[in-house]
């Protein structure tokens, strides 16, 4: 039979009754549609975010070096940017020097910052009082100063500031700086001027201590030979000294965010793709199961195998291909109208663009799942006398041992396709991850959950099959034949239970895994945590310094303060400072680092590797996890460094500690037990959380009674990041709710699709004088027993996955009770009433009306 014939045969076929095909058509669409509404909104979302955490930086990529950069460093740069069309680089220069508002003649240490304005900032802006632009406000002899410096000098917006002997007009306030958290911590309110400003100064001279950070832009586009992580490296070989990050360093808890947020949503992509495999395989082997009588008639009149398999294939998939078309169109269309609906609602602003590589996905993953899942039913008649097919649905296999291994050996062609679709569908996973991490793990579970619960389903239905066969004269009949109709010859219930199951744990999974996300990053965004910090309290101030600070008004958690004592290393590991050049780390914080003294870990650290020190003399040093990696150190290492009074220390490396970036301890990277210190001139600096809205009157009490101490107001700058990370809760919630929603929809179509069985069976059972309550009492415990198991299976699977994710993640574990306890019995409610939703019109059908259908 050609291709052309059999596709005509098909067509009629499906012109028949074209009513039987619809609940097809629109299963794999749910399926398509889930996979393309969430894959499009969370690429949306998270191009979206990755905006908002650039605009904290400034810029794709930040060096910082220490002094001006040569002329071959310039010209490596300039070959970046001339090898990346599109690209972008400006020089930041930030130092510290002397100012004065005449006619006050005396002047203040401020914290200079010099940008072109032109350039500055690539993402984000800066916000100024009056509002302006940059350009304007830094036009000629302009200079926009934070409100600190007003406050200290008694000046205002169009006053006279002196610098480096030259006046220059003061032309706005900076009240937000775009990347102040990457900018230098400073000792002075900040003052912020034109690179060509700060030329005609002549502050620059050759030695001066003032540092320079390259702020990097990328195309939207890069080259397909250059990535993110290669334009990093091109920097790191041009500017061996520097110190380079990319705009999720900025901050620990933003980058844990975004980190953890492509964790989750790659995994509800990835759970959305196989919902819509297990809606495609269930609707694609009912309609097969309905088709399987007219597969023996055409046998029997003469057709081949290969000419049904032609047949078959060409009407599934046309009808895998129109679900999967109709799944798209309502995949946009929910992209379309949701943000239309609830756009004052959403607190992210995301803009939607053709999700193109999406809905490549969604039609590739329908018709693929479709080819893969209408095989082997259709392989199951190949071979095989029409009489046997048509007693398929009353036949009964041999029983023991010698009957499995003969079935096995009969459909060992299914069974390699079966090994076959659960490869297919890893590799699906894996390939559609943004995630490797999670894809890697995902398709390694996901393929032994579906061929752990295929072998588990059938071992709970020969189990209830043993135990009803000692306990069937003891129990009603109606709960008699609603159990035994779960392993009844050509019984649907192993597949059924293992869709349902598997669904179970992967929308399960999606809620854990998001629910644990969430509080781990809520527990590093915290509104308590400091965002007013203070620096140059001396030791003979720092007691009553803190008792004055904590009842100041606005002060709605108390000062921390830290020690902080200057140190020189001598050695790393052994190898002098001298040899270290090139290990992208500033020698000049070595040869001055920011020591430090605790006995426990301080506020916000958390150790990675190694413990504390036990005695308060040890010969051990905790460093930052983000200087250890670049100094090539981990625990046990060796390094040797110098203090004034104490002199030379040889030390071990005891722990590796990572700082949230919302405390103190992300300020020094080095701490040391207190005995090793002890009698060092220290420095202390600290931090509070205070209400946004007094910090000006917090500044101007703080310069009455303590006129040397600085403070650095990172309000705005924290608020912007919890912001961000509120966007990332809401994107997390958001598309959890929808996949379960969608997964719950997929769920239900799976139930819906054996209507086609319990129809006949109804229609039996009538015959032989049924009631409608009889069946009705037979088709619930059917129902809730599928319902139970799937979901006791599904939740197992779901808490192992999930455990596995987690522990990938460095995120702690706990068993959710309440949503084991949900799962399970929504399960069941969901499989009963789902059930009786698609099964209802069986009860008032009459026997005829089914048995001359066909």
């Amino acid at each position: 039979m050609s291709w052309k014939r059999a596709a005509g045969i098909a067509w009629r076929d499906l012109k028949s009754a074209p009513g039987k095909f619809i609940f097809v058509v629109l299963s794999v669409a749910i399926g398509v549609a889930a996979l393309v509404g969430v894959r499009g909104f969370s690429d949306s979302f998270r191009s979206t975010l990755g905006a908002e955490a650039r605009s904290l930086m400034g810029g794709d990529l930040n060096a910082r070096i220490f002094g001006a950069p040569t002329q071959d460093q310039l010209g490596k740069i300039d070959a970046i940017e001339k090898k990346i069309p599109g690209s972008r680089g400006t020089w930041i220069v930030e130092t510290i020097s002397m100012a004065s508002a005449p006619p006050d003649p005396v002047p203040l240490l401020v914290s200079l910052k010099a940008v072109d304005p032109a350039e500055y900032p690539y993402y984000g802006s800066a916000e100024l009082e009056p509002a302006m632009s940059m350009q304007q406000a830094l036009a000629g002899d302009s200079v926009v100063v934070a409100d600190e410096f007003l406050i200290r000098l008694n000046a205002h917006v169009g006053q006279t500031l002196r610098l480096g002997g030259k006046n220059f007009r003061i032309s706005a306030v900076l009240s937000q700086e775009p990347d102040r958290m990457s900018a230098g911590a400073g000792m002075g309110p900040r003052v912020m001027i034109s690179r060509a400003g700060l030329d005609s100064t002549h502050l620059l001279a050759p030695g001066s201590r003032a540092s320079q950070r390259l702020l990097f832009k990328l195309p939207a586009n890069l080259p397909l030979s250059v990535t993110p992580q290669s334009v990093r490296h091109d920097l790191e070989s041009a500017l061996p000294d520097a110190q380079v990050m990319d705009y999720r360093e900025g901050n620990p808890a933003l980058t844990d965010g975004l980190d953890r947020a492509t964790a989750i949503l790659s995994l509800i992509c990835l759970v959305a793709m196989v919902l819509g495999a297990i809606g495609v395989a269930m609707s694609m082997h009912a309609h097969l199961e309905q088709r399987m009588d007219m597969l023996a008639i055409l046998k029997a009149i003469g057709a081949n195998s290969a000419d049904l398999l032609r047949i078959f294939l060409l009407q599934t998939l046309g009808l895998g291909f129109a679900g999967a078309l109709f799944g798209v169109a309502a995949g946009l269309g929910v992209m379309a109208v949701l943000p239309a609906v609830f756009g004052k609602l959403l607190p992210v602003h995301a803009v939607f663009s053709f999700p193109w590589r999406s809905i490549g996905a969604g039609l590739g993953t329908g018709l693929l799942t479709t080819l893969l899942f209408c095989l082997p039913p259709l392989l199951d008649v190949r071979g095989v006398r029409p009489v046997l097919v048509l007693r398929r649905l009353v036949e009964q296999d041999a029983e023991g041992v010698r009957g499995l291994i003969s079935r096995l050996w009969s459909r060992r062609l299914q069974l390699l396709l079966s090994l076959v679709v659960l490869a297919a569908l890893g590799g699906i996973a894996w390939a559609l991850s943004d995630s490797p991490a999670v894809g890697t793990v995902f398709a390694i579970g996901l393929a032994t959950a579906l061929a752990v619960l295929l072998a588990l389903s059938a071992i709970t239905l020969r189990t209830l099959r043993f135990l009803l066969n000692r306990v069937r004269l003891h129990i009603p009949s109606f709960l008699r034949q609603g159990l035994a109709n779960l392993y009844r010859p050509g019984n649907q219930s192993a597949s059924v239970l293992a869709s349902l199951g598997t669904g179970v744990m992967l929308i399960l999974a999606v809620y854990l895994m998001q629910s644990a996300i969430l509080h781990e990053i809520h527990e590093t965004v915290s509104p308590r945590l400091p965002n007013l910090f203070v620096v140059d309290v001396t030791t003979e101030e720092a007691g009553a310094f803190k008792t004055f600070f904590d009842r100041l008004p606005g002060v709605t958690e108390p000062l921390d303060l830290m020690p902080v004592v200057r140190g020189q290393f001598v050695s790393i590991n052994g190898v002098s400072l001298e040899q270290l050049r090139g290990q992208h780390f500033p020698l000049r914080m070595l040869e001055n680092a920011d020591l430090s003294w605790a006995n426990t870990p301080p506020a916000g650290d958390k150790i990675s590797q190694g413990k504390w020190w036990s005695s308060q003399d040890a010969q051990e040093i905790a460093i930052g996890e983000g200087a250890a990696q670049r100094l090539h150190l981990g625990v046990g290492s060796s390094v040797e460094l110098s203090t004034a009074v104490n002199g030379t220390h040889k030390l071990k490396v005891a722990a590796i500690y990572r700082a949230d970036g919302q405390h103190l301890g992300a300020r020094v990277p080095f701490v040391l037990p207190s005995e090793l210190l002890k009698g060092e001139t220290a420095t202390w600096y600290g931090g509070a959380h205070i209400d946004p809205r007094q910090v000006g009157n917090i500044e101007r009490a703080l310069f009455a009674s303590y006129p040397t101490v600085s403070t650095i107001n990172l309000a705005d700058v924290l608020n912007r990041i919890e912001s961000v990370v509120d966007q990332i809760t809401f994107v997390i919630r958001f598309l959890a709710g929808f996949s379960i929603f969608a997964g719950l929809m997929i769920l239900a179509s799976s139930i819906a699709s054996t209507r086609f069985r319990r129809m006949r069976e109804a229609v039996v059972m009538k015959t032989l004088g049924a009631t409608r309550m009889r069946i009705i009492r037979t088709f619930s415990v059917e129902f809730s027993v599928l319902g139970l198991l799937a979901g006791l299976v599904g939740a197992i699977f779901a808490n192992l996955l999930t455990e596995r994710l987690l522990h990938r993640m460095q995120i702690s574990f706990h068993i959710e009770w309440i949503a084991l306890a949900t799962a399970l019995i929504g399960t069941a409610i969901l499989a009963t009433a789902t059930g009786w939703l698609a099964s209802y019109r069986i009860l008032g059908l009459r026997p005829l009306e089914v048995l001359r259908e066909e």
